[in-house]
């Protein structure tokens, strides 16, 4: 079936004749006369700061050895940004950052063969890209006839596509020259931004065509090439860092950052943003113009250039401090109105004044915008609307309930039994998912049945140890143990000493507590302090100058103490005394010192056992 489109050719002389009268600015923008200057909203006196040769050619070496990994680089481009990037090399400084080539090396779609798959359809509607505005109407009744099923052999998709791509190209920068009138350098304009558009909805067909994607294009046909147009417009839209977060085919992404934008308005100016919730302007009104088409709506293009440069440096967060900048330029004046009427018109058509390079651009680079504020205030939007999605929910169940008849109450029941008696089983004693709490008090049980055992134990026996010990600082703790082994080394060297005198090997032990401590009876100390003193001193010179009944006199008065401290008890553990007991009554009495009281020694043998 062969489709007769028609072709709007009206207009087409007038159109000529007015494009060939029309100057063009610098930038290719139309020079408008006095009357028209409010109707187009275009300003020509550009008040950009003109290129030094000096750091034109110092930024001409600098982007020979680009490298966009590196910090130092990204400082010194950021420099040259700052004091402004020459429209000539505006170009090659948007490739380095955006890194066209190492996006295209990267990627296996073909843009050339992809333009010969959009022409296949295109021939088929009649159509081609070069006369694809004046076939709009012919467009939109095709497609209502494919529709009400008149014709279903064309790609309803491809045509809807192309509808919606031709009603933009007629809409983005009509005064600009590649793309005003019907020149052959604005046909070939509007071709090219036709092929850009459709090649990108083939190349991502999740986002497809969005409103808006045409201004972003047209820019970039301003500055690149055709295919480096197009992979600068994949890089801004594909990577998260640009505007990865602004463009999706529901516009759900693009309507979440103006929310954004909402709640940091609210957190850095709250007098504004209240007075504006006053007079009932939200900022979703106009900051959504402002996203989509990345504020090429400002009349001053040097200003709009000088935000896409430190758009391309910095990517979304130059899209934030923008808006904040052009609202902070604007506060004094909206404070001072009353009315919504007056107050959206500023913001939707930014003054002039307000635009111009010499007074956006410095209050640009004061203005500072983190990416962590921003990450702030997403979080902020989502936790809202989680909130408000659970109130909801909420809503319908309590809606529900009210509604139910006692039917649904009654089955309602039995699901919420079961559950409650699989929590108990899950939560009994002894299974494998215990409650966690349930632990925690049977720990503490535990500790305070020890403690007491502990601190019992310790009221009973003062020679041992507290069990409290092992929560006092640790500097106590160290010197009460230095000192502990000090009185351990004494006590075995006098053990030593004592072991040989008169000849008799002491075999009577210290008893230890249950921390491994010695404890010393009072009995042994008091013979020690015996033995050492004059007295023991002088029996030990009359011993040796005396015969064996001295030795067997002091023989039999060292068994009758040590028989003595024999029959004091010792103070020992209750698990350890049953176990112990014979063990303890051997090592008080020992059978060597029984036959030694009985058999005494000569002073020669005495002398001999103190050598040894």
């Amino acid at each position: 079936m062969r489709i007769m489109l028609r072709r709007a050719s009206s207009g087409k002389s007038s159109a000529s004749r007015r494009s060939s009268s029309v100057g063009f600015d610098e930038f290719g923008f139309a020079l408008s006369k006095k009357r028209d200057k409010k109707l187009q909203h275009r300003c020509h006196d550009y008040s950009y700061p003109q290129p030094n040769p000096v750091k034109v050619k110092e930024l001409c070496e600098f982007l020979s050895y680009w490298n966009g990994s590196s910090f130092i680089c990204r400082n010194q481009i950021e420099r040259f940004i700052r004091i402004g990037i020459p429209p000539a090399i505006r170009g090659r400084v948007w490739r380095c950052l955006l890194n066209i080539d190492s996006v295209r090396t990267a990627s296996s779609f073909d843009y050339e063969a992809c333009q010969a798959e959009i022409r296949k359809p295109l021939v088929d509607l009649g159509v081609s890209e070069y006369s694809i505005i004046p076939t709009i109407d012919s467009l939109v009744d095709t497609e209502n006839e494919i529709s009400s099923g008149q014709t279903s052999d064309l790609p309803k998709a491809d045509l809807t596509l192309f509808k919606q791509i031709a009603l933009d190209l007629r809409r983005s920068f009509p005064t600009h020259r590649t793309l005003m009138g019907d020149r052959p350098e604005a046909i070939e304009g509007q071709a090219k931004l036709f092929r850009v558009l459709t090649a990108f909805a083939r190349y991502n067909p999740q986002i497809g065509y969005v409103q808006g994607m045409s201004y972003i294009a047209a820019v970039l046909l301003m500055i690149l090439s055709e295919e480096e147009a197009f992979w600068a417009l994949v890089a801004l839209l594909e990577k998260p860092k640009y505007l990865s977060e602004l463009f999706d085919s529901s516009m759900k992404k693009i309507q979440n950052q103006a929310l954004v934008f909402h709640q940091l308005l609210k957190h850095r100016k709250p007098l504004l943003f209240q007075h504006l919730e006053t007079l009932g302007v939200s900022s979703l009104h106009f900051i959504m113009q402002w996203f989509l088409t990345l504020f090429t709506s400002l009349p001053c293009w040097d200003s709009v250039l000088a935000i896409w440069d430190l758009i391309m440096l910095h990517g979304l967060q130059a899209v934030f401090r923008t808006s904040l900048t052009i609202i902070l330029l604007l506060e004094s004046r909206i404070m001072n109105m009353t009315e919504e009427a007056t107050v959206l018109p500023i913001l939707l058509r930014v003054p002039v004044d307000i635009s111009q390079h010499r007074v956006l651009i410095p209050a640009l680079w004061s203005t500072d915008v983190q990416d962590w504020e921003i990450n702030c205030m997403n979080r902020l939007v989502l936790e809202e609307a989680d909130g408000g999605q659970d109130e909801e929910k909420m809503k319908n169940e309590s809606a529900k309930g009210c509604t139910s008849s006692p039917s649904d109450g009654q089955q309602d029941e039995k699901p919420s039994q079961e559950v409650a008696r699989n929590t108990s089983k899950k939560a009994a004693p002894g299974s494998s998912t215990k409650n966690v709490f349930t632990r925690l008090l049977k720990v503490a049980q535990h500790y305070l049945l020890e403690s007491g055992k502990y601190s019992g134990a310790a009221r009973s026996s003062p020679a041992k140890k507290s069990p409290a010990l092992g929560r006092l600082p640790k500097t106590r703790i160290s010197t009460s143990f230095n000192q502990a082994q000090g009185r351990s080394r004494r006590n075995s060297s006098r053990r030593s000493q004592n072991s040989t005198l008169g000849g008799v090997k002491k075999e009577q032990l210290p008893s230890q507590d249950s921390d491994g401590g010695v404890t010393e009876d009072s009995s042994s100390s008091s013979a020690w302090r015996i033995r050492s003193g004059p007295v023991g001193k002088v029996a030990r010179r009359r011993s040796r100058g005396q015969s064996g009944r001295g030795s067997s006199l002091l023989l039999k008065n060292r068994s009758s103490r040590s028989q003595q401290t024999a029959a004091q008890p010792l103070v020992r553990p209750e698990s350890s005394k049953n176990d112990e007991c014979q063990e303890t009554q051997s090592r008080h009495v020992p059978q060597n010192e029984r036959n030694l009281i009985t058999c005494p020694m000569t002073a020669s043998q005495v002398r001999e056992s103190q050598l040894i």
